[in-house]
């Protein structure tokens, strides 16, 4: 049974169980393993940059909203009141049923 590394955060290689002669042809093909390995930890590592550039973004957004926010607070709590929408009249009932009730059976 294969054991696990003592930390987890460790990238392990893929390791044949089978040894190979050392041969040429031997050490171009873990030569290309090695350089198939490292496109997929760059390709890795460009999308982390990728996602911690959109979180960082977000937080930024996050902290204008905070600011916008308190100081809208604020502004309540010292008496000014910021321009506030009226609120629309409300439709009478004759205007608001249009539609004729149609009953379907199955």
């Amino acid at each position: 049974m294969l054991q696990r590394p003592s930390r987890p955060n460790i990238i392990t290689p893929k390791i044949s169980t089978m040894p190979r002669q050392q041969t040429e042809a031997t050490v171009y093909l873990d030569v290309y393993k090695l350089v198939v390995e490292r496109r997929r930890l760059e390709q890795e590592r460009q999308k982390i940059e990728q996602r911690s550039q959109q979180i960082n973004q977000r937080l930024t957004q996050l902290d204008q909203q905070i600011v916008v926010l308190e100081t809208t607070l604020q502004q309540m709590r010292s008496g000014i009141v910021p321009e506030a929408r009226p609120i629309p009249p409300q439709a009478k009932a004759d205007q608001t049923e249009i539609f004729d009730m149609l009953f379907l059976e199955y």
